[in-house]
């Protein structure tokens, strides 16, 4: 016992002599760094990171919103509309658009689609060729009006939004291709970075990145604030430092109850500094809940920048290389329920900004949400429009002499379906004359058919008594 005691004692002794050697010697470039003061960013290298797990939850409220699950629907119509209103004529035959469904995002027939939406695209028989050719509505052709009023009067705060967009980066600079696929939810069209040199100003510029591929990059020049820091500036929570803790506006969903654990955890989460999306910190331990905390603003000023506030998972985990977001980014939404909402609507994932629908003051709304809302309701005249011609064409085919044909219909529609109809009942009549005179069978024919019948019945019963005669008892 003495022995083990002594040897633990000359261990402690000797590692307490390399500790001191190591601190004290100024040759070993390898150990410098130990005589360094307080590092920087002493909070960001605590590794407290705490494995927590919420239940998903389903909400009606937010899986019922129209502007949100509607959009997915929207989308391919108002990229179908852009193509009629490109045109010089105001309108194209399906030649033109028939083998872009694809490229639309458009899962059928381009023609059957664009049959689903009598309220929006309007038929008729082109004057070229003998194939069907596509216009918009006049109701469709006043929001598309209100849609280039917008865009006109709203260019610096669209391009405002795009800035935000690029400087969230790592190096200020996004892919075109990346700016393409996420102009729906900033509320640019489709065209708008084909020619960027015309459509943006001064403060954006070409760029080429790596694999050949062509960017957009902004060089900053002032210091920009996110959404939670305005608001924080608002109220007088924020004293315009750095890294101060700002907390993130929590929206709990009826029926979540989470455990004692995870609520005093999520009380110490609201506490840790705030780093803004827009500021660089390489010196952030990745696997720290300050780095969480970031993640989790990154993506709450990202969302307030789109139209619905909301966008599908699987659109922004293509930003997580160029935005410096960690693999498994799609943790932050399932460990934070009260900031987001995962909708599985329309087959797939939603993520949902709970401030924007829950405290309509504390982020601004887009100028596009207005005129899509109008878009929907559009497009929801569709159903009752072809509902309709669905009865329409049922009581055609019933054969109805007292059916009352629309008074604001043309006299040629009503002139086909009284010839429908007469035609109806003349097939009719005829079918019952013919069942009338049609010759009802021969007895002798009846008598042929039963005979052969009695005969093997009287056969079968003469067999079974002779057997019974033959039997020994």
């Amino acid at each position: 016992m003495y022995v083990c005691i002594a040897s633990f004692m000359i261990i402690g002794n000797g590692r307490r002599n390399l500790k001191q050697r190591i601190t004290s010697s100024s040759k070993a470039p390898l150990f410098a760094f130990l005589n360094q003061s307080t590092l920087t960013c002493l909070h960001s290298q605590k590794h407290s990171y705490t494995n927590v797990y919420m239940k998903w939850k389903k909400d009606s409220y937010f899986d019922s919103i129209e502007s949100i699950h509607k959009s997915i629907e929207l989308k391919p119509i108002i990229a179908l509309k852009n193509c009629i209103t490109a045109s010089p004529e105001g309108r194209i035959p399906i030649s033109d658009v028939s083998k872009k469904g694809l490229q639309l995002d458009i899962p059928i027939k381009v023609a059957r689609f664009l049959r689903l939406y009598p309220s929006v695209f309007e038929e008729f028989t082109g004057p070229k060729y003998n194939m069907p050719w596509f216009r918009l509505t006049p109701e469709a052709v006043m929001l598309n009006d209100e849609e280039q009023a917008v865009y006109r009067d709203y260019k610096a705060d669209l391009q405002e939004r795009l800035k935000k967009l690029i400087l969230m980066s790592v190096e200020n600079r996004l892919p075109l291709k990346v700016i393409q696929g996420m102009l729906w939810y900033l509320g640019f069209p489709d065209d708008y970075v084909r020619n960027p040199e015309g459509n943006l100003d001064g403060c954006f510029k070409v760029v080429e990145m790596e694999d050949g591929l062509k960017g957009l990059a902004v060089v900053k020049s002032e210091k920009v604030l996110s959404v939670l820091e305005r608001n924080a500036l608002r109220s007088g929570v924020d004293n315009g430092g750095q890294m101060d803790a700002i907390s993130i506006p929590l929206f709990p969903s009826k029926g979540l109850r989470l455990r004692t654990k995870i609520l005093d955890w999520l009380d110490g989460f609201q506490r840790l500094p705030y780093v803004s999306p827009y500021e660089e910190c390489p010196d952030l331990y990745p696997d720290s809940d300050v780095a969480e905390k970031r993640v989790v603003g990154l993506l709450h000023e990202l969302l307030s920048l789109f139209v619905e506030h909301s966008a599908q998972r699987k659109k922004l985990l293509c930003l997580r290389k160029y935005l410096g977001l960690p693999q498994k980014v799609h943790k932050a939404f399932e460990r934070h329920p009260h900031v987001f909402y995962l909708s599985l609507r329309n087959k797939t994932c939603t993520v949902i900004l709970k401030e924007a629908y829950c405290d309509k003051t504390a982020i601004e709304t887009h100028p596009l949400a207005r005129v899509r809302k109008r878009y929907i309701d559009l497009v929801k005249e569709s159903k009752v429009i072809l509902k309709n011609r669905r009865l329409q064409n049922r009581s055609f085919c019933s054969g109805d002499e007292n059916l009352r044909l629309n008074s604001g219909e043309d006299d040629t529609h009503n002139a086909i379906a009284r010839e429908f109809l007469a035609e109806e009942n003349e097939k009719k009549q005829n079918a019952i004359k013919e069942n009338q005179t049609a010759a009802k069978p021969d007895v002798d024919d009846v008598k042929e058919q039963i005979i052969p019948i009695t005969s093997s019945f009287r056969v079968s019963k003469e067999a079974k008594r002779r057997r019974g005669n033959n039997c020994v008892y």
